[in-house]
């Protein structure tokens, strides 16, 4: 089983996560976290790294379910969406599979609550 869907998408890397950003919120879910990959390579280690983000995504009503089913699932939220531009300058979109993650908690509710969130992260991913 992947643990991702990925779409390689036909714009410029700040398009891509404007557009991905826009998805999301569409979907219900905010961005709780925001990680430059390339920035925080640059100032820790001091290497060039091409344009990678990760965005912490969060839709409240899905936490709360989860958090209601199991109460450790903090340890795997929130549901990361990456952008990354390859070496060729293609830009590719990845979320989480949320079925994949939380298959090894082995609770049937979690399961239930991962596939609707599954459902709308690759429609986000679809839709960029």
């Amino acid at each position: 089983m992947d643990y991702h869907f990925s779409k390689t998408v036909p714009m410029e890397f700040q398009a891509a996560v404007e557009k991905v950003t826009a998805e999301l919120k569409a979907r219900g879910f905010g961005i709780l976290t925001q990680i430059d990959v390339r920035q925080t390579l640059k100032a820790k280690l001091d290497v060039d790294f091409r344009p990678y983000l990760i965005l912490g995504a969060c839709n409240p009503p899905f936490a709360y379910r989860a958090l209601q089913a199991e109460d450790k699932i903090g340890t795997m939220l929130p549901c990361n969406v990456i952008v990354q531009q390859h070496a060729d300058g293609t830009v590719e979109v990845s979320a989480v599979d949320p079925v994949a993650s939380m298959a090894a908690v082995g609770n049937a509710e979690l399961g239930a609550i991962a596939d609707e969130v599954r459902s709308q992260l690759r429609a986000v991913v679809d839709a960029v």
